[in-house]
């Protein structure tokens, strides 16, 4: 099952699941059948009849977790070195600015681990390690703090218009007066 954070299951929650078949084994082993074990289980019965299947075939091994549905693209350890490159810089690695993109990111990992990985992938093994998408603030050298905070104060709440009428609104398209 995904999720749309991009994860699968938790370990916990692997380990919840692996516990609800090895009961089901129980159940299987005493001569229940799936509809029973479906209803004492809280599950739907095509998964106990898979389950039922696998146990068949190889008995309670068979309905051990497996672990994780996938495997990261890139190890700790190889993320630690990503890590050591980000830090570097975008310029270090001989782009024009100090902008890292995910597509400038993709290219560092296959110069740099000869893998290849898909740009959400990317974002989402980032976002694990702590990493934001956010840009940094640029400001101009000209800028003048005061002048600016003068201006919102002053200027901008006599342009910005109010949220409300000052006078009640009529859900009609038309004006009262036009009729």
């Amino acid at each position: 099952m995904r999720y749309p954070q991009g994860g699968g299951l938790t370990s916990e929650r692997r380990a919840f699941r692996e516990h609800i078949r090895m009961q089901a084994a129980e159940l299987f082993t005493r001569g229940h059948d799936n509809a029973a074990v479906a209803r004492q289980l809280r599950v739907s019965v095509r998964s106990v009849q898979r389950w039922h299947q696998a146990w068949e075939q190889g008995g309670s091994p068979a309905l051990e977790s497996k672990g994780p549905a996938s495997r990261p693209k890139l190890s700790e350890a190889l993320f630690a070195v990503l890590e050591q490159e980000l830090a570097k810089g975008p310029a270090a690695h001989g782009w024009p600015d100090q902008t890292w993109t995910l597509a400038r990111i993709k290219t560092l990992i296959g110069r740099r681990f000869h893998k290849s990985m898909a740009l959400s992938a990317i974002a989402q093994m980032l976002h694990r390690h702590g990493f934001s998408h956010q840009v940094p603030v640029r400001r101009a050298v000209e800028r003048d703090e005061e002048a600016v905070t003068g201006w919102v104060k002053e200027t901008w709440s006599q342009v910005e218009t109010p949220w409300r009428r000052s006078e009640p609104g009529s859900a009609l398209r038309t004006k009262p007066g036009s009729r």
